[in-house]
């Protein structure tokens, strides 16, 4: 995968400090990497941009995913099923915030922005 010089030593320097790359470079990351977003690594962005992203990922996907498959057969609400999915959304952000966050610290590791293109 072609990526920006930045992306690259990112990616690096997570390698060098013995995580393993499904967890450094989650499959949506690499697939929006190639889309060409420039997004950091989990384990380098911020608390509020980890929250962020797997927050409204997750409740898009899982409240779409419910409302297939379970919650319009039993008739539930549009908007208890939008406030179900946001609420599982706020959980699974702050627990993937959390989770990368404690991954940085433990590894000792930069953040997005101490990031040069090449380290």
């Amino acid at each position: 995968m072609s990526c920006p010089p930045k992306l690259n030593s990112a990616l690096a320097t997570l390698a060098a400090a013995g995580i393993r790359p499904g967890n450094y470079a989650p499959p949506l990351h690499r697939l929006l990497w190639r889309a060409g977003a420039i997004l950091p690594p989990p384990h380098l962005a911020s608390f509020g941009l980890n929250f962020a992203f797997s927050a409204t990922w997750f409740s898009v996907g899982w409240g779409t995913l419910m409302w297939l498959t379970v919650w319009s057969r039993e008739t539930m609400s549009g908007l208890m099923a939008f406030g179900a999915a946001l609420f599982a959304g706020v959980l699974f952000g702050l627990s993937m915030a959390a989770y990368y966050r404690y991954g940085a610290r433990k590894h000792d590791l930069p953040a997005w922005s101490q990031i040069g293109p090449e380290q």
